[in-house]
């Protein structure tokens, strides 16, 4: 779970997963062409043929640019198909100048990933649930969330440019923490780990949410 600043005009002083929007260049053929383990049309079979195919894979890739801006964690591999060493010192360091680079604009995630020779891995990331906000609220938002398992060679920053405060929890203690006051969120991200306590592992999840 991630705490919003609470300045920030959306969702600010709120603990929500890390995650953001989808741009433009998330859906370049560029930006695709970098993808891995799942298809285009396969991610539009699985999101649904209301979106484009590109549309549909792009939500993957910004999950993954999304992730790594937010909270270090790369869901990436090299062109040659070996995982990145998220642990190797001189590589961890580059990334996280990398990291910070693509905040301030300096670069943009296409040339972030042809310059460090890394492909988006989306076969890492399963479709979890789709939340649309009804269009009586003044504020709405069209919100996906994923599953995926952490790196073994990775770890999560605990704050970084766009969180306040990250920390790990387990389904159940998050909700006792939401019931006691602890922990602010907003209806859909308590419905999605009242969803997640129903299982008891990544493995059952998996199985149940795998690509249709």
């Amino acid at each position: 779970m991630t705490l919003r600043p609470p300045g920030m005009d959306f969702l600010g002083g709120y603990y929500v997963f890390p995650g953001g929007g989808v741009r433009k260049e998330d859906c370049s053929e560029a930006v695709l062409r970098r993808c891995r383990n799942l298809t285009k049309k396969e991610a539009q079979r699985i999101l649904g043929n209301h979106l484009s195919p590109e549309l549909s894979l792009g939500h993957w890739v910004a999950a993954i640019r999304e992730l790594f801006e937010e909270v270090g964690v790369l869901l990436c591999v090299a062109e040659e198909g070996r995982p990145s060493d998220g642990r190797e010192k001189g590589h961890r360091e580059n990334l996280a100048d990398r990291r910070r680079a693509l905040l301030h604009g300096s670069i943009d995630f296409r040339e972030f990933l042809e310059s460090e020779g890394l492909l988006c891995d989306a076969g890492l990331l399963r479709h979890f649930s789709h939340w649309l906000t009804p269009e009586e609220f003044p504020t709405r938002f069209d919100t996906r969330f994923y599953l995926c398992p952490l790196p073994l060679d990775q770890d999560p920053l605990a704050a970084s440019e766009e969180v306040a405060h990250g920390f790990w929890v387990a389904p159940e203690q998050a909700l006792d923490l939401c019931q006691r006051g602890k922990l602010p969120v907003i209806f859909p991200t308590f419905a999605v780990l009242r969803n997640l306590a129903d299982y008891d592992s990544l493995e059952s999840l998996w199985t149940e949410y795998g690509p249709r």
